[in-house]
């Protein structure tokens, strides 16, 4: 089977080659930006850094206290919450700027995100350099990351009151947000400069690779959960989870209604991040040798071993971020693993563009 051949590419631009250069250099730094955010509100979450702002201030927020007054006054708001009394009942004022800054750099970067994005997108899209398909997509992800925002507070909101941590859906469905808009991003600015030589897949690579790609994001979803009920604090063994392989269906499904256990049961929001991770461990080492096969010598076998290789190293992180929890995450093993996910996510993501082998739409 032919695993390539050269065709003659259409310029996604009927502009100059420095702004088609520009555009990409602008989506590629912007993905750059959101990789950045997610590392930054990985850190935010394992410093218990999250509640420390109480308030949401779109604007005025962007500035932080200055006067001894006005860190007393935000330290004041924050002894308000149950997470002060029940979890740093003796926090002092050092202390409390110290996770402040965190959780005030996190919403900041997100402000800067917004910018970076909004302001070349109105500025490329007046002078028509992108425009019809094209630049309602690139709306669609601005209004993507508005809603990123808004869940963000919806998010901390929840830990506000009667809890000492976020709600563990609330965490995930913000970092699914942002999951998707990474992957939007990269699946555009990739789709916008196709190779010269695009790759004849077989129809069953190129749905492979799709399924492999949204199968690391429901696992990055369920890392989540894990993060946000800290679930990560049990069960600190590798390969048995309490001297099993399989806990007790009985411990699993223990609470009512069932669906509930998938969200909030420590011992079944482990041990599902676990069995999936097996799953993508399986299906990425299939999916390489089946690119081999049907493809061999081509970029997109290449990608699939590179893909299966990063597979590999992430499980070790994982494992490594389980052995190591010892009534505490070892932040910088953790901090690794969540970024090596969106390593992971990002070359799924172009290995899946790479095998569509059709060109943005940038015109009509």
């Amino acid at each position: 089977m032919t695993s390539s051949q050269t065709i003659p590419i259409a310029p996604v631009f009927q502009d100059s080659a420095a702004e088609f250069a520009a555009v990409r250099a602008w989506l590629w730094s912007v993905a750059a930006l959101v990789f950045v955010m997610v590392i930054v509100g990985g850190a935010t979450r394992l410093t218990e850094s999250g509640l420390s702002i109480t308030e949401w201030k779109p604007v005025t927020g962007a500035i932080p206290p200055f006067s001894d007054a006005a860190w007393l006054a935000e330290f004041e708001k924050y002894k308000q919450i149950p997470q002060y009394s029940q979890l740093f009942p003796t926090m002092t004022l050092a202390e409390f700027k110290t996770i402040f800054f965190w959780e005030w750099g996190h919403r900041l970067l997100g402000r800067l995100i917004g910018l970076a994005f909004a302001l070349p997108l109105f500025w490329f899209a007046i002078r028509g350099v992108v425009r019809g398909t094209l630049l309602a997509k690139l709306i669609g992800v601005l209004a993507l990351g508005g809603l990123q925002g808004a869940v963000g507070w919806w998010m901390v909101a929840s830990g506000l009151v009667g809890r000492v941590e976020v709600a563990p859906e609330r965490l995930a469905a913000h970092l699914l947000l942002a999951s998707l808009t990474f992957m939007a991003l990269i699946w555009m600015v990739i789709g916008l400069k196709p190779p010269r030589r695009i790759e004849r897949s077989a129809g069953a690579i190129r749905s492979q690779s799709l399924s492999l790609m949204w199968l690391v994001l429901f696992q990055i979803v369920l890392g989540a959960l894990v993060a946000g009920s800290r679930a990560g604090l049990s069960y600190n063994t590798w390969p048995l989870m309490d001297g099993q392989f399989i806990p007790p269906i009985e411990n699993l499904l223990r609470m009512s209604p069932w669906w509930l256990n998938f969200l909030e049961n420590i011992t079944t929001i482990q041990f599902q991040h676990r069995m999936v991770a097996y799953g993508i461990i399986a299906f990425t080492l299939w999916h390489a040798l089946a690119a081999s096969r049907a493809m061999p010598g081509s970029g997109a076998a290449r990608r699939a071993w590179a893909i299966a290789m990063i597979v590999l190293v992430q499980a070790g992180l994982g494992i490594a971020t389980l052995l190591l929890a010892q009534g505490k995450l070892p932040i910088h093993v953790a901090l690794t693993h969540q970024a090596m996910a969106f390593i992971l996510l990002a070359m799924t993501t172009i290995h899946a563009r790479r095998l569509r082998n059709r060109p943005e739409p940038s015109q009509a």
